[in-house]
């Protein structure tokens, strides 16, 4: 079929430019045996990328299941055009905010209202207790065995959220590192406790200085993951790191929403403020003799933390909640504006975004 198809193709150009013409001058006559020589370099160029890559792409082209993935920033607005594109596209929606895995934390977390949980059906939306350990690489394979699922039935669904590292896990793979057994884990808990962040950054840095250049050192939660690792299994974390993306079975296309930053600094104070309305140091109080756990450590209950401790003022913890969710979107971003793939928008372009996915994704 391919050959044929050549075949054809290559009649056409020669009814453009004919080898073989009585009245044309040699010259003209070798320029066109030229051209017709190229195009059969090229189109054998071209069957030996079809034949040596032709169940990757019978893959791609002839799959028509797609994962359209909404993200962005916290406080851009990614809930209300995911529900609406949900809504369009009757499919479900899967979160990818790792923070609202979580059962025990919704008003810290933004989570989705039930009124919103009514209109369409999520998943991994308190789908686990802060005291479960849970974790990236886990999420990829709970959340590819849910995709195999959700495809048989839908040729849609919605990955919405902004946790970059589970975005990626579903969207690239992770690498294949171990799990942590609950020794390990307590011994970095308990360094972290006794000693204080600048000591498990040293320690990072004696185990694995690759990695502790590239990590977010004044992120207990990642230095401690690496160090947990490299006790596991004897050898710097960043050496298990290959960065190597996995094939999916399933087209992906990424919508990335933002704001210009004073519009989004300005939407992530509002909403520190109605957070605390609704009751938010309330919810940090429940769990206070639990704030050491890894979920509990962070934004908008290790501020609170601090002034049920006594070290800070309440209007200063408040203050200091919106000072590290701004700088978290602003990691977010950097994160994000590394991928190409990425088609930004702004939230309230909702006629556009819901056109972008009409032309270009209900074709594919």
């Amino acid at each position: 079929m391919i050959f044929r198809h050549l075949y054809i193709n290559l009649l056409a150009e020669g009814e453009r430019k004919p080898i073989l013409n009585p009245l044309s001058s040699a010259r003209t006559a070798k320029i066109s045996v030229l051209f017709i020589t190229n195009k059969i370099v090229q189109y054998i160029v071209l069957f030996t990328y079809i034949n040596k890559n032709y169940h990757l792409l019978k893959n791609i082209m002839g799959n028509k299941n797609t994962l359209i993935v909404i993200l962005g920033p916290t406080g851009v607005g990614k809930t209300n055009i995911s529900l609406r594109l949900a809504e369009q596209l009757k499919c479900p929606i899967v979160s990818s905010d790792s923070r609202q895995f979580y059962r025990e934390l919704k008003i810290g977390t933004a989570a989705p209202t039930e009124d919103q949980l009514k209109r369409v059906k999520h998943y991994f939306i308190g789908s686990h207790s802060i005291f479960d350990e849970y974790n990236a690489g886990q999420y990829e394979q709970d959340a590819i065995e849910l995709l195999d699922e959700i495809f048989k039935s839908s040729e849609f669904a919605l990955l919405v959220g902004g946790s970059m590292m589970y975005i990626d896990a579903v969207c690239n793979g992770m690498d294949d590192i171990p799990n942590v057994d609950s020794k390990t884990r307590e011994f970095w808990q308990k360094q972290y406790s006794d000693f204080g962040l600048e000591h498990i950054q040293n320690e990072l840095k004696r185990l694995d200085s690759v990695h502790f250049e590239e990590v977010d050192i004044k992120n207990p939660k990642r230095i401690i993951h690496a160090l947990e690792i490299c006790s596991m299994t004897g050898k710097p974390y960043s050496d298990l790191r290959t960065g190597k993306k996995k094939q999916r079975k399933f087209n992906i296309v990424k919508i990335g929403l933002n704001r210009p930053r004073p519009e989004l600094y300005e939407r992530i104070n509002l909403r520190v403020e109605e957070m605390m309305q609704e009751g938010l140091l309330e919810e940090a109080k429940q769990f206070y003799e639990f704030r050491k756990l890894n979920t509990l450590n962070t934004v908008s209950y290790k501020e609170l933390y601090e002034f049920l401790d006594g070290s800070w003022t309440i209007d200063f913890a408040v203050n200091m909640i919106k000072q590290d969710t701004r700088r978290y979107a602003k990691r977010q971003l950097t994160w994000f504006n590394r991928d190409k793939e990425i088609n930004w928008f702004h939230p309230d372009d909702e006629r556009q975004i819901l056109d972008f996915v009409q032309n270009n994704l209900l074709n594919i």
